[in-house]
């Protein structure tokens, strides 16, 4: 069983921002700070500081992603999955999710791994699923450790191999996930019953 995708909106560390630090992030993003940007559009999205708008958000967001900020390319990616603001477009997403993938973000990784699992606006495709898994995997995202260590069992996307999926089950259950160590004891026993 695969967990599902990765969905949540990257925020910029804040408490509770007021109309006064709206005016002064609106002030650094004119100016072209590319965190101010990336923050400014969070605002807009959460409608924190601000009411809520998905068109300033995404015009902030663009500003950003252009800059090459990968939290921008990465939020800018899941408006256009859940179509808030724009319509519903995986092409989009998948553009903006592969450049902050490319760029190590963990998250995009992961929903990429998941589209490409689930054939969201592509043609499902196991390989690049895990090897989009197998990124995030590597950097400790506990779902993809999952998901990349199901793939190894049945052989989905990777060349079937038990001793790789009890390793990857493993680490997810080191993380604390009970699913993950559930199927590390059921394929530990597996394997220890075809060795006899």
């Amino acid at each position: 069983m695969i967990k599902i995708p990765f969905l949540a909106l990257l925020l910029a560390p804040t408490l509770a921002w007021s109309a006064s630090d709206f005016e002064e992030t609106k002030s650094q993003a004119e100016n072209g700070e590319v965190r101010a940007q990336t923050t400014l559009a969070i605002m807009y999205n959460k409608g924190e500081g601000v009411s809520q708008d998905y068109a300033e958000a995404i015009r902030w967001y663009g500003k950003a992603a252009a800059q090459g900020s990968a939290a921008a390319q990465y939020n800018l990616g899941l408006l256009y999955y859940e179509g808030k603001g724009v319509p519903k477009n995986f092409a989009e997403a998948i553009k903006w999710y592969g450049l902050a993938a490319n760029q190590g973000l963990v998250g995009a990784q992961y929903n990429l791994g998941a589209i490409y699992e689930n054939g969201e606006g592509v043609t499902p495709d196991q390989a690049k699923a895990a090897e989009w898994y197998g990124k995030a995997a590597a950097q400790g995202d506990v779902d993809a450790q999952y998901n990349l260590g199901s793939m190894y069992e049945t052989g989905q996307g990777v060349a079937e191999n038990k001793a790789k999926a009890l390793q990857w089950f493993l680490k997810a259950a080191a993380q604390g996930d009970a699913e993950a160590q559930t199927q590390a004891t059921k394929l530990s026993r597996e394997i220890k019953d075809q060795k006899k």
